[in-house]
């Protein structure tokens, strides 16, 4: 067991006897707990625990969150969750000017049109920088979450099946390579020879979710929207709602629907009437 792991236990425990002190019920206390478990696992993953609880750590987690498409709600109570700890180790300041970007609404999807899809390839490419080029397609074409993207290894990419595995416990799912997609990856892949597939220029390290997404807002994009323009383009091009839904791996096939709801209007659906009868 990691030793973060050993030190976690005591800690979280001692917290939810201080909220009992603060009259939490129960069920808050409860809630809390589970909370601060699961921010613990993910720290762990990284390497750190919450006894060394940094801003940092916290503002990679909301990404972390709002990546994995958790509600605008969830992610408040998440955040409070750990602001409280945060005033319970003494240190509220850790909490304070975290940046939290609310989550698209069911009802609307931002994704990229085809100048602004044309015009984000030319810019990356005129950069020049391989490692970035095939960051975007990859992420493009495959649609995958910046979490399955930093934990990509070579061993999950076929450039002679022209496939991309996502090797995940609960979700592994194989997803087709496009064209551009595998000539950028194999020029970056022949660039250096980590295991790793999109590593640090200067530390050889993995790239952290945060280094990604800061490198996507150069271009004015984020990864949410990136993974929804793969999404509505498979949608519109008249894949099928359970293929979307497993290349995404989306649990919840109503997820998946959204992007019909978006380009089905009222002529699509006629039209599509008129010819079915």
């Amino acid at each position: 067991m990691n030793k973060h792991s050993f030190e976690a236990a005591p800690l979280i425990q001692n917290f939810c006897d201080w909220l009992q002190e603060q009259k939490k019920s129960p069920n808050t206390i409860k809630t809390y707990k589970r909370e601060m478990e699961k921010y613990q696992e993910w720290l762990q993953e990284r390497g750190t625990g919450i006894g060394y609880l940094k801003k940092v750590d916290i503002q990679s987690y909301i990404y972390h969150l709002e990546e994995q498409q958790k509600s605008v709600t969830t992610i408040d109570k998440t955040v409070g969750v750990i602001r409280t700890f945060a005033k319970y180790l003494g240190k509220p300041e850790l909490t304070f000017g975290l940046e939290l970007q609310p989550v698209e609404k069911n009802n609307h999807i931002e994704t990229l049109s085809e100048k602004e899809y044309a015009d984000l390839i030319k810019r990356v490419k005129e950069d020049g920088n391989l490692r970035n080029i095939a960051i975007v397609h990859v992420l493009l074409h495959t649609g995958i979450r910046v979490s399955e993207l930093c934990n990509l290894d070579r061993s999950y990419i076929d450039l002679k099946n022209h496939e991309l595995t996502v090797d995940k416990s609960e979700d592994t799912r194989v997803i087709p390579l496009s064209k551009e997609a595998r000539e950028y990856l194999k020029a970056y892949l022949d660039s250096h020879s980590s295991e790793a597939v999109f590593i640090s220029e200067n530390t050889g390290e993995r790239l952290s979710e945060r280094t990604i997404q800061y490198m996507l807002k150069e271009y004015n994009v984020t990864p949410q929207l990136l993974r929804h323009t793969f999404c509505q383009r498979l949608i519109d091009n008249g894949v099928d709602v359970e293929t979307v839904a497993r290349l995404a791996g989306h649990k919840d096939i109503n997820v998946t629907k959204k992007y019909i709801k978006k380009s089905m209007n009222k002529q699509n659906i006629e039209d599509a009437i008129n010819k079915a009868f």
